[in-house]
């Protein structure tokens, strides 16, 4: 969909004119970074490489939270898929304001957002995430040796 990221490394045997070549040709897929610390592409992956699926299962999460609060199945994941792709476009649009802001921009003071975020924001889903990303870049280390 030309919105992917790829994370390179430069070594020795590529020169300027090379490197800048390289990003042209990987810009046609989305986000081209450089990194000097090949130990890094295990973050990466379990980041980025992994990403997906943890925004596919945001999504299957949300929805099924909408049907315990009363939406049919097909309306929760509308609803879900929609709220993901819109909020994504938002972040790309606004790409200068940090994902903070672009919370806070949507969060009304003692609003229903709000009252959800109490929640969300407890730090637990901070913990997971930080498991869920140790767990997938151990097992990419693991991979690579």
């Amino acid at each position: 969909v030309g919105k992917g990221a790829c994370v390179c490394i430069k070594n020795n045997h590529v020169n300027d004119a090379q490197q800048k070549l390289t990003t042209t040709l990987l810009e046609t897929t989305g986000l081209v970074e450089w990194i000097d610390d090949e130990t890094l592409m295990d973050a990466v992956t379990a980041v980025s490489g992994s990403g997906p699926a943890y925004i596919f299962y945001l999504i299957e999460t949300l929805a099924l939270a909408g049907e315990n609060a009363g939406l049919s199945t097909e309306m929760a994941m509308k609803l879900a898929r929609q709220t993901v792709i819109g909020s994504a476009s938002l972040a790309e649009r606004d790409s200068d304001l940090s994902a903070t802001k672009l919370r806070e921009n949507v969060t009304s003071p003692n609003g229903t957002t709000y009252a959800a975020l109490k929640v969300l924001m407890d730090g637990r889903m901070e913990t997971i995430f930080k498991e869920a990303i140790e767990a997938a870049k151990k097992r990419s280390e693991e991979l690579n040796s």
